[in-house]
């Protein structure tokens, strides 16, 4: 896969790069410290090529969520700046499944690929990612402008954030989404 020639019509979609994310008691350990950078990156050039932006937050509906709106956590980290093209608000993993309708405004716009990050990894990035893939979007997962935690699996495992990343790259490369690195999606 390869960015549709008419780059212009590739969004950059930001998903929950929300400051509550940053609170390392509350979620745990986490990987890729360069996470927000390449957020930045991304968006920096993605705004000097006066391509398509979408900031999506997540707004939790659980009041004792960092990520509820009532709480600081709920903004967005520092390195989302300016005004998005579009803002989804939403309460569940996928971007597609919030307010306003990102795929009717995808389709309005003419937008035929996405290029996704943010946070975290294997939850609403790859969600966002599957989802858009099924909806036939020309998909980009910036493994490295995303991150995520490390969890206890089902059976009481502790599994490493930086394995839950690749898990997630596996799933979605060549079946959703051509996962890729912020490096690569500038240069093209």
């Amino acid at each position: 896969m390869s960015i549709p020639d008419s780059a212009e019509r590739t969004a950059l979609i930001t998903v929950d790069a929300q400051k509550a994310f940053s609170d390392a008691s509350y979620w745990g350990p986490r990987n890729n410290s360069a996470c927000e950078a390449n957020i930045e990156a991304l968006l920096h050039h993605w705004r000097v090529k006066g391509r398509p932006v979408v900031f999506v937050r997540h707004d939790s509906s659980d009041s004792h969520s960092p990520l509820h709106p009532d709480h600081p956590g709920n903004a967005f980290h520092d390195v989302v700046t300016g005004e998005p093209d579009l803002l989804v608000a939403k309460s569940v993993n996928s971007s597609f499944h919030g307010t306003p309708d990102l795929h009717a405004w995808l389709q309005k716009q003419g937008i035929e690929g996405l290029v996704i990050a943010g946070i975290t990894t294997n939850h609403c990035c790859e969600t966002t990612a599957r989802v858009g893939g099924n909806l036939g979007y020309t998909v980009f997962f910036a493994l490295d402008a995303t991150h995520t935690f490390d969890r206890r699996s089902p059976d009481g495992n502790m599994i490493a954030a930086d394995t839950l990343a690749q898990v997630t790259a596996t799933n979605l490369h060549g079946e959703f989404a051509t996962v890729t690195t912020t490096r690569e999606l500038i240069a093209r």
